[in-house]
C-alpha cells in the first residue's frame, strides 16, 4: 500500500515546534538496504513513496540532528574568528564537538555550513546534500555528520578538512607551489570520488566539479564536497537528463551549456578542466590574462595535441621538478577529457587507471644547487682553503699581510659565504611524503546506508 510522504515525514526536525535535544533518539537509525532513494522522488513536496522507499531515505542513514542552539555553542556563536569561507550555499564556520557533547559523537573539529537565505541556493540544494551524503559513503566524498532544520534555518555539519580546498592550495600567492606528486595524488582521489558516483546502480552526476569543491585533509587526500547541484543520471534506455543549465563558467561541458542535456560525460569534461589547472597552475577563467588566454581550455587545448608544447604549458612554479613522462600522460588524458564529442571522452574508471600509471613515473629531476649566506663566525674547511687562496693572491700583488688583514676584517663584519648543496623544496616534499604512494593510493569502492 502506497503512502503519501511529505517533507514533514522525511525531515521531522524541520517541523518541530520545540527544539530537539541531541540524544540517542535524535539520531536516525541505521537500516540494511541496497536501494538508494532517488533525488527525483523528493523533487517536490507530497511525492508518493512506498514504505520501503522511506526506509532507504533518511531513516536508513546515520545522520545526527543538531539544534541551532547547539551549533551556536559549537562555533562560538558563528564567531568571525572561526570563519572559513563562503560559497554559493552560504558561509562556513569551524566548530568543535567535545567528548561531553553527546555519547553518539566523538570529539572532533567540524565545518558548519549555514544556508544564506539571500544566496543563489536554497532549501532544494540543502535537501539534495542531506539525501545524497546521508546515504553515500566513500573515502573520497566528504562526510556529512548531521544537519539542522529549524524554522527557516538550514545548516549542514561536515567533517573538518585541515587544508581547505584545492583552489586555495593551488592558486594562493607567496607560498610554496604544490609539488608534482601531490597534484597527482589529489587528481587520483578526486577521480575516484567521481568514479564512485558514476558507478552507482543509479548514477549520480556531480554537475559542479571544480577546484573549490575539492577539499583536502592533512595528508592531501581529496574529497568531493558541495552536492547541492547533483542530479540522478539517466536510467534504462535514456541517454541523458534534460535540465536547466547550472554550474560554474569555465568548467561546464559545451554540449550541456548549449542543450541542457546532462550525462556523466559532463563531469568528465569538468575533470579535464581541473587537470589543466593542475598542469598549468592557471585558473579556468582569468580576466587578468591576455585576451587569448583568459579561457584556459580555449588557450591550452590546441597545445595539448603536441607533447613538445609541454614545457610552454607547465606551471613555472614547479621549476621543472616534475616527471616529463608523467606530465605527458596527464596532458594526453586532459585532451581526451576535453573532447568536443562526449562519447570520445574516457569514463572516470579509465581516468583513475591512467592517473595511477602516471604516478609510477620517477623521472623527476634532482633539485638544483643554490648558494646560502651564513652569518656564523665559524670558519669551515672550505673557508680555510679560500683564505689560503686570498693570501697567495695578495702576495703576488705585493701586499700579502695587508690584503689578508683587510679580508679578515671584511669577513668579521659581513659574515662569510660558503656553498651548500640543498634539494629543491618541492622535490624534497614529493620524495618524503609519497615514497610509498604506490601502495597507498588503492582505496575500496564502497557504498553503505550509513
Amino acid at each position: 500500500m502506497a503512502v503519501k510522504i511529505t517533507w514533514k515525514t522525511l525531515l521531522p526536525s524541520c517541523f518541530q515546534s520545540k527544539s530537539l535535544t541531541l540524544d540517542s533518539k535524535s539520531r536516525v537509525s541505521k537500516q540494511n538496504s541496497d536501494k538508494r532513494l532517488s533525488l527525483s522522488d523528493i523533487s517536490y513536496p507530497g511525492s508518493p513513496l512506498s514504505a520501503s522507499d522511506l526506509s532507504n531515505s533518511l531513516i536508513g542513514s546515520n545522520l545526527h540532528i543538531f539544534t541551532l542552539t547547539e551549533l551556536k555553542v559549537i562555533t562560538n556563536d558563528f564567531s568571525s574568528s572561526n570563519f572559513l569561507g563562503e560559497g554559493g550555499f552560504g558561509p562556513v564556520h569551524k566548530g568543535f564537538i567535545d567528548d561531553k557533547f553527546s555519547s553518539g559523537l566523538k570529539a572532533q573539529p567540524v565545518a558548519v555550513k549555514l544556508l544564506d537565505l539571500d544566496g543563489t541556493q536554497g532549501h532544494r540544494e540543502w535537501l539534495t546534500e542531506v539525501i545524497l551524503l546521508g546515504q553515500l559513503r566513500h573515502p573520497h566524498l566528504v562526510k556529512l555528520i548531521g544537519y539542522c532544520c529549524e524554522d527557516e534555518n538550514r545548516l549542514l555539519v561536515y567533517e573538518y578538512m585541515d587544508r581547505g580546498n584545492l583552489e586555495n592550495q593551488l592558486f594562493r600567492r607567496y607560498s610554496t607551489a604544490l609539488p608534482w606528486l601531490t597534484r597527482l595524488k589529489i587528481a587520483v582521489g578526486a577521480a575516484k570520488g567521481l568514479a564512485f558516483l558514476h558507478g552507482e546502480d543509479q548514477p549520480v552526476i556531480y554537475r559542479d566539479f571544480k577546484t573549490s569543491n575539492i577539499l583536502l585533509d592533512s595528508e592531501y587526500t581529496a574529497k568531493l564536497s558541495d552536492f547541492g547541484l547533483a542530479k540522478d543520471g539517466p536510467e534504462g534506455d535514456d541517454t541523458h537528463v534534460s535540465t536547466r543549465v547550472m554550474g560554474t563558467h569555465g568548467y561546464a561541458a559545451p554540449e550541456y551549456v548549449m542543450t541542457g542535456h546532462l550525462t556523466t560525460m559532463n563531469d568528465v569534461y569538468s575533470f579535464g578542466v581541473v587537470l589543466l589547472e593542475l598542469l598549468t597552475g592557471k585558473r579556468a577563467v582569468d580576466k587578468s590574462r591576455p585576451s587569448r588566454e583568459q579561457n584556459l581550455v580555449e588557450w591550452a587545448r590546441p597545445l595539448l595535441k603536441d607533447s613538445r608544447n609541454l614545457d610552454r604549458m607547465m606551471d613555472s612554479r614547479l621549476e621543472g621538478q616534475y616527471s616529463t613522462e608523467g606530465a605527458k600522460k596527464v596532458a594526453a588524458l586532459a585532451y581526451q577529457c576535453l573532447s568536443h564529442y562526449p562519447k570520445s571522452r574516457p569514463t572516470m574508471n579509465i581516468v583513475v587507471k591512467i592517473l595511477e600509471l602516471a604516478l609510477e613515473f620517477n623521472d623527476i629531476p634532482v633539485g638544483s644547487f643554490v648558494c646560502v649566506v651564513s652569518s656564523e663566525g665559524k670558519t669551515k674547511e672550505g673557508d680555510q682553503k679560500t683564505n689560503e687562496h686570498d693570501e697567495n693572491e695578495a702576495k703576488l700583488n705585493g701586499n700579502g699581510n695587508q690584503g689578508s688583514q683587510e679580508k679578515e676584517e671584511v669577513k668579521k663584519k659581513k659574515g662569510y659565504r660558503h656553498m651548500h648543496q640543498i634539494r629543491s623544496r618541492a622535490v624534497y616534499s614529493d620524495t618524503a611524503l609519497y615514497r610509498s604512494t604506490k601502495n597507498q593510493i588503492k582505496s575500496p569502492r564502497t557504498r553503505t546506508s550509513a
